[in-house]
């Protein structure tokens, strides 16, 4: 099977019930990233392509409480990083971003997310292969659908305005489960600051009034 085909149900992993054990010590912020959003913060989950540079570029926006790495929109329980890479779970490698709706709006985060990567282009990003690399939002709640759906019609008129016909492949569906990934994943290029990041956007912005809060 191609790894930028979807894997079914019947065909994933079988994964296990045990899940992979964190410390959840944010290693460039000291915050843990493994509890619940404290009162008034949000979540959102992203998949953009290879999560860690997707990851570093959601811990720098001021107002992101914290991060994290992991797998999400699969079959497989508990993944580990190599099965993903199979293509088998079928799993879209996933920042998990909590954040301060007072400092940073959601549609300021859909902004980065639509503006940082090349989200037309199906089961890859650049030159990462298959279906774990490919554009999803996770929509926690129907505001969030909503507002991810009205983004991704003005970003999909942003392109075609600087000339570029490309149909957008960004995936919104509803957020069921996020499993973490390894503790060497957790803000990778933190602690490798040479390692691989293949983030790029095409050069385009969202509309200015669609990063304002209604």
């Amino acid at each position: 099977m191609s790894k930028t085909e979807m894997v079914s149900p019947q065909e994933a992993l079988a994964g296990r019930e045990q899940a992979i054990e964190l410390d959840g010590v944010h290693a460039v912020n000291g915050s843990n990233y493994l509890q619940a959003p404290a009162a008034g913060m949000e979540i959102a989950y992203f998949a953009l392509g290879c999560y860690w540079g997707a990851e570093r570029l959601f811990w720098q926006q001021e107002g992101v409480i914290t991060t994290a790495v992991g797998f999400a929109g699969g079959y497989t329980p508990n993944p580990t990083y190599e099965e993903v890479c199979t293509g088998l779970t079928g799993h879209a490698e996933t920042v998990k971003v909590v954040y301060d709706p007072s400092v940073i709006s959601y549609r300021q985060l859909l902004a980065c997310f639509f503006e940082q990567h090349d989200p037309t282009q199906g089961m890859r990003q650049g030159g990462d292969i298959g279906t774990q690399y490919r554009s999803v939002i996770f929509a926690v709640d129907e505001q969030q659908a909503s507002i991810a759906k009205q983004a991704q019609l003005a970003y999909q008129e942003a392109l075609k305005g600087e000339g570029l016909a490309k149909a957008i492949s960004t995936e919104i569906v509803d957020f069921d489960v996020f499993y973490y990934a390894e503790l060497d994943h957790q803000q990778y290029l933190h602690k490798n600051p040479d390692g691989y990041c293949g983030l790029g956007g095409l050069g385009v912005c969202l509309p200015p009034w669609l990063q304002q809060e209604p």
